[in-house]
């Protein structure tokens, strides 16, 4: 194998211009020992020659010195009684979003002034029932024993019921004693105070941004308007740059999961549902996927189940627990929906939804037409669970944070 390299090798006494079988090949190699002869013949210079050339020095100016590293300034901390940012210190609506990472990014507006006067408008007109019976009893009248029997019917009407009832007289009879009040306009403002005392403890901030996924469990009876309710609760939390994930565990009424579709569709927010199957396996797989996509926030259908039926409530369990396997510190807010037309039965509902699966917060839908709104009363007395939201109506802006305040001043405006 070495002949081929062995043919074309020259002999070593051969001279460089020795004529070659390929002239061009003879040719460089005449020119290339030319070369050699030349650089021979020329003598190194001195090294000493190029130390400190100027023109090297010249060419190279002075490079100045990089400037001392600076520690980045920390970020100022607000003095004690300074104002907090408006993201963590919202006292004008029930939301707050907790501790956050880019609070900058996560800042929202405050109410538009005249959508706040528009909402008050709908909810007074929503209680009128309520609140002509309540304000017409003060219209001319005396301080007298009938006056205390017209306002026990009026409140008792209102799906008060008897304890907050016994409670608001008692309290309202005690009250005109001791600061002497004479005139019907004062006991008026007195019932006031005492129904804002007795309905503040239901305002409740739900926080916001304290885990991630933050999974919502929304349960209630049939037709009280739980899907209706979390298309809402989306548009609401979206507006305080939340991302929202549906999961449709109705799978027992008809359309149920058609109904959350659309309204996902309204909001522009995933839905995950299922042909049919197993409610617990749907809402799993949405806690899967909501942790995935690192949603913000995950609400979860579930079908009506009325609360004398124990083995639909054990259902409602059998999720709940499945909802703990995927997230051990979740749900973590069970919110009941209830009608606010129902009267005495929707407290009969809070109790027994919260016995079962610890209910963290209500919402109380269609406070309008016959609406009485005695009911919230009657829960702050009997059981005293947050009131989140209240509805006055089929349009996303009509359901808007419990205010005690704003509540009174509908029933006795």
């Amino acid at each position: 194998m070495f002949s081929f390299f062995k043919k074309f090798k020259k002999p070593a006494d051969e001279p460089l211009d020795a004529p070659q079988n390929d002239p061009a090949r003879a040719e460089e190699d005449a020119e290339d020992a030319k070369a050699a002869q030349t650089e021979s013949a020329v003598p190194l210079a001195d090294e000493t020659e190029f130390e400190h050339e100027p023109a090297i020095d010249a060419a190279i100016p002075p490079q100045p010195e990089a400037p001392p590293a600076v520690a980045p300034e920390a970020a100022p901390v607000p003095a004690a009684g300074e104002p907090k940012p408006y993201w963590q210190d919202r006292t004008d609506s029930r939301w707050s979003r907790g501790p956050e990472t880019d609070a900058a990014s996560k800042a929202v507006e405050p109410p538009d002034p005249a959508a706040k006067k528009s909402w008050l408008s709908r909810l007074r007109h929503g209680l009128s029932k309520t609140s002509n019976n309540l304000t017409s009893i003060f219209v001319s009248a005396k301080i007298d024993e009938d006056l205390y029997e017209e306002l026990e019917t009026a409140l008792l009407m209102s799906d008060a019921g008897v304890d907050a009832t016994e409670f608001l007289l008692e309290s309202l009879r005690e009250k005109v004693r001791a600061e002497r009040l004479t005139e019907a306009s004062q006991v008026k403002s007195a019932l006031r105070e005492l129904l804002v005392d007795l309905m503040r403890p239901l305002e409740k901030t739900l926080m916001l941004g304290r885990a991630q996924p933050l999974v919502m469990m929304i349960v209630g009876v049939n037709g009280v308007g739980k899907t209706t309710s979390i298309g809402k609760l989306a548009k609401h939390l979206q507006s305080f740059n939340q991302s929202v994930l549906l999961a449709a565990g109705d799978t027992f009424r008809a359309a149920a999961r058609e109904q959350l579709v659309v309204w996902g569709e309204r909001n522009n927010v995933t839905v995950i549902a299922q042909e049919s199957g197993d409610a617990a396996a749907v809402i799993f797989d949405a806690m899967g996927a909501a942790r995935a996509r690192k949603i913000d926030v995950m609400m979860a259908d579930t079908a009506g189940r009325l609360p004398t039926q124990l083995h639909l409530m054990e259902e409602l369990r059998k999720v709940r627990h499945v909802i703990e396997k995927a997230m051990p510190d979740a749900p973590h807010e069970v919110l009941l929906v209830t009608d606010g037309n129902t009267g005495q039965n929707a407290l009969a509902q809070v109790k027994a939804f919260d016995d079962a699966l610890g209910v963290t917060g209500l919402v109380i839908t269609k406070l309008d037409g016959t609406a009485k709104g005695g009911i919230i009363a009657a829960i702050a007395r009997q059981r005293p669970i947050p009131v989140y939201f209240i509805g006055v109506g089929e349009k996303v802006e009509d359901l808007q944070p419990f205010s005690a305040e704003e509540f009174a001043d509908a029933l006795l405006g």
